[in-house]
């Protein structure tokens, strides 16, 4: 017997081998990516029931105390040991009980007066899924920049950094998802957040938006906002913006790094996500249910 030729024989992968080998390898990158899409669901999914819990909150305390979080008008909330607004350093217009939330300026959501104390409202009252805004203040003073996310606001579901705020807009209260980690100073007078983030993809954006609204970036009661900027700018949260970075202005829509696609002959906003994108892009404000 030719032990040589034998052994030749018997070395390496046959063809039925490899194919099995790649077959496994296949299975195995499919279940991962997957698993991967499976995840990205179930954090939208995740987000989207917090949206539903406070609103459903929202609606709770307005019944019970006759006014909304952080608009709650401050003899009320002293009545009933509710963190109050008596007195914020002079600035006037907090705690007004007119149906708004506001951060002092019209269309702002700076992280002073109504929206800051928003969450801790929900919490004395017990109706948040936290504890938030222990530490607040009423009067003036800057403190190091810090993290608010988890300790004066909600972190959202998506994670990447995403925090729910509150602000008011056009007569209309709204909920904000953005990249919102820290504020350059936590008392309620003065509060300022820092330079915001878009940390949703457009997918997730589409996502959110199709099961809570219309699918649409710039129509609705949920709409995809640019928040490079701060957020205390009232610009920033009016209404979407046609201009700047929120949507792409190319001759072929969907390839460039932004939340919602255009035409270049056209100048306008074809109102639909850039899912080709699969990079954070976008930010959501979401009308209050």
């Amino acid at each position: 017997m030719n032990t040589q030729n034998s052994r030749n024989k018997q070395s390496g992968f046959t063809l039925i081998e490899l194919s099995i080998v790649l077959v496994i390898i296949g299975l195995i990158v499919g279940g991962v990516l997957v698993g991967q899409d499976l995840i990205k669901a179930a954090e939208v999914r995740a987000t989207i029931t917090q949206i539903e819990k406070y609103n459903t909150s929202v609606r709770t305390f307005q019944g019970k105390f006759g006014g909304l979080p952080g608009d709650l008008v401050a003899s009320t909330a002293a009545q009933y040991g509710i963190f109050d607004l008596t007195t914020v350093g002079g600035t006037a217009g907090f705690g007004d009980g007119n149906g708004l939330i506001e951060g002092g300026a019209a269309g702002s959501s700076a992280f002073l007066g109504e929206p800051a104390v928003f969450w801790k409202h929900l919490t004395d009252a017990g109706l948040a899924d936290g504890n938030y805004g222990t530490n607040l203040v009423k009067a003036t003073g800057a403190s190091a920049s810090q993290s608010i996310a988890g300790t004066y606001i909600p972190a959202a579901k998506l994670a990447r950094g995403n925090s729910f705020t509150v602000a008011s807009s056009n007569g209309f209260n709204y909920y904000f998802i953005a990249g919102l980690g820290s504020a350059t100073q936590i008392t309620i007078a003065t509060g300022v957040y820092a330079a915001g983030t878009n940390n949703l993809t457009p997918q997730e954006g589409q996502n959110i938006d199709a099961k809570v609204d219309d699918g649409k970036p710039f129509s609705g009661s949920v709409t995809a906002l640019n928040a490079i900027n701060p957020l205390s700018t009232a610009a920033n949260i009016v209404s979407p913006t046609v201009s700047g970075t929120i949507y792409t202005v190319t001759a072929t829509a969907g390839t460039a790094a932004n939340c919602a696609t255009g035409t270049a002959a056209t100048n306008a906003v074809a109102d639909t996500y850039n899912v080709r994108l699969a990079s954070p892009a976008c930010s959501l404000r979401i009308r209050f249910n």
